[in-house]
């Protein structure tokens, strides 16, 4: 019944669809464009109707690129790719706390809209193991389920998070190399080495229906990283063959020149443990492979045993040395228990800690909390990584409690002790003119980082209208030739406390900051059941608002106003305890701010006896 063209579509222009029935036929016209054009209008009868319908609708479909994380915000990096009925997702990764978060650890992606189309979901594909990529997964993978793609050395990683989120046995891991080429429903993706701070890290070429997408994740351009170069000559080949959109790094777009090789690092961290003889404290990013690659290799040259303390530093000691990427001489790591017993001059000892974070490592010893290491006076606490924006008081508090203790504190400020994993303006101009897209994202970076990543842009003659700088849960939908923002998708951020996640919403942190700006008053009083009169209170209790032993005057002055609330309520014969609650509320509130401009939480708690 039915002859096509269909299957040369790919070399000529136009590819035909005749019904040789009824002599109807339809014209596909080149790739990229949506329209199907008849020369005579389809009958209802004919058996062909329900085929060409689905031609339609599959040629009406548009490549959906929909950022869940990672814009106007560094971390949470997340990125959904969706043409009809296949998705994909680029990373899954976490976000850290602001201060006036109270009490909460992570900050994860909205995964409403994964959950709305899990049918559609053909698999992760993470471009590196920081946690700012991965960090999301487990809680992705308790609410939908798919195969997760990423390389040795992030799978590695990966797989330490599902077992402790119970998911190791349920979630399929799948592990690829540079070169590799997969293909989840109507995408294949391709996986394209670049440097990073950490072990195999790459970018993504992804072949869609209506054209490429080049997805570089983080990097950078270091000739002489110890793992090869970043493969430019594969980008550019990519480019050369049609990019339709580029989704590039935006962390060091303020940034001029070229981001200095990690060798650099090496030779400064030397100049520290020469002619050093005392014990050496270094702290970095646990996910830094080749930085602590680096520290081993210097402690290695000097004699010096290392030793390793901080859960993720040791996770990443276990993940690297398994996989090859950490190559460690035998005798050279030793328990922490065992430094007691060496000279000072024979030991390095390497910390989590160098964002300052509470309970990490470093942060104990600077503190007399950690149980195994004190700081003596004389120590050398090397910090080889900068803060991250936000962080700088904290690692400021370290500082200065190290120095307070006789320590020899060195930081990066002023010894070149790191650098960074992301590229700078040279660099991204190099994969601006490489990649040559028809269309640019912005991607991972605060508003002024994506601002300033599309002018770098516009300066290496990209139009304007070429370049789109979304929020989270913007939609864009994408043609052969086109771009435009379609809508949004629910989205936004979901907040982990302990065990809890999405249970601490805005309404909770709102009475969190509350409290701890203002503190709080809880007024418990006695009722008659009969007629509502004071038996016993109104008892006024406070915390965090005043120390009641030099505010009497006050505490008297507030019992006063909640019981003249009560009566009131009682000669008005409101017996409601929502009423009358509420009218304790309201006359301390105004009280208490009439006498000292402060508004802390009250807690009326009203028992009939």
């Amino acid at each position: 019944m039915i002859s096509s063209g269909l299957g040369c579509a790919g070399t000529r222009k136009t590819a035909h669809l005749r019904c040789t029935e009824t002599n109807y036929a339809g014209v596909f016209p080149k790739k990229g464009d949506s329209g199907l054009y008849f020369r005579k209008r389809l009958p209802a009868c004919c058996a062909c109707t329900a085929f060409l319908k689905g031609v339609i609708i599959q040629l009406a479909e548009k490549l959906k690129i929909i950022p869940l994380g990672g814009l106007d915000e560094i971390g949470k990096n997340c990125t959904v790719l969706e043409y009809g009925k296949d998705m994909i997702v680029i990373d899954c990764g976490v976000a850290f706390p602001d201060e006036d978060m109270y009490g909460v650890d992570l900050v994860i992606p909205d995964f409403t809209y994964l959950q709305q189309n899990e049918h559609k979901l053909k698999g992760f594909f993470i471009t590196h193991g920081h946690e700012d990529h991965i960090g999301s997964i487990p809680y992705a993978m308790q609410q939908v389920r798919c195969p997760i793609h990423g390389t040795a050395m992030t799978n590695g990683l990966i797989k330490l998070k599902l077992e402790e989120h119970g998911l190791d046995k349920v979630v399929k891991l799948i592990t690829h190399k540079p070169g590799d080429i997969v293909k989840a429903g109507c995408f294949s993706v391709e996986f394209i080495h670049v440097n990073h701070s950490i072990a195999d890290a790459v970018a993504f070429c992804i072949n869609t229906p209506v054209g490429r997408v080049v997805f570089t994740g983080d990097f950078k351009i270091d000739p002489s990283s110890a793992d090869g170069m970043t493969d430019l000559a594969r980008l550019g080949q990519i480019g050369n063959e049609g990019v339709l959109a580029l989704l590039a790094d935006s962390t060091n777009v303020e940034r001029p020149g070229i981001t200095p090789s990690e060798n650099t690092v090496s030779g400064n961290l030397d100049r520290q443990f020469k002619n050093c003889d005392q014990r050496i404290i270094v702290t970095t990013f646990a996910s830094n492979m080749y930085r602590i690659q680096s520290v081993i290799e210097t402690a290695q040259r000097y004699g010096r045993k290392v030793a390793v303390t901080g859960r993720s530093m040791e996770n990443m000691l276990k993940v690297g040395t398994e996989l090859g990427y950490l190559k460690v001489k035998a005798g050279t790591i030793v328990d922490i228990a065992a430094t007691k017993s060496l000279p000072k001059n024979k030991v390095v000892i390497v910390s989590t800690g160098s964002q300052g974070e509470n309970m990490s490592a470093l942060y104990r010893m600077a503190f007399n909390t950690h149980k195994q290491i004190d700081i003596v006076g004389g120590d050398r606490i090397i910090i080889s990584a900068s803060a991250i924006p936000g962080n700088e008081k904290s690692v400021s508090k370290i500082i200065n409690e190290l120095y307070r203790k006789g320590a020899d504190v060195v930081y990066e400020k002023s010894e070149g002790l790191h650098v960074s994993g992301h590229a700078c303006q040279e660099e991204l101009k190099i994969i601006q003119a490489l990649v040559k897209p028809r269309f640019f994202l912005p991607v991972h970076g605060e508003q002024r980082h994506l601002q300033l990543h599309g002018r770098l842009a516009q300066s290496m003659g990209m139009k304007p209208n070429h370049i789109f700088i979304g929020d989270i849960g913007s939609q864009f939908e994408f043609t052969g030739k086109t771009c435009k923002l379609t809508g949004t998708v629910p989205s936004g951020k979901v907040f982990v406390d302990g065990t809890g996640v999405g249970d601490v919403g805005s309404v909770v942190l709102r009475d969190r900051k509350h409290l701890a700006e203002d503190g709080m008053i809880v007024v418990c009083v006695n009722l008659s059941a009969q007629n509502g009169e004071i038996i016993t209170g109104p008892d006024i209790i406070t915390r965090g608002f005043i120390y009641v032993k030099e505010s009497e005057e006050l505490m008297d002055s507030l019992r006063e106003v909640a019981e003249e609330a009560i009566d009131r309520c009682r000669r008005k014969r409101i017996r409601d305890w929502s009423a009358i609650k509420t009218a304790i509320k309201n006359d301390l509130s105004g009280y208490l701010y009439k006498t000292t401009k402060r508004n802390p939480m009250i807690l009326p708690v009203i028992m009939e006896v």
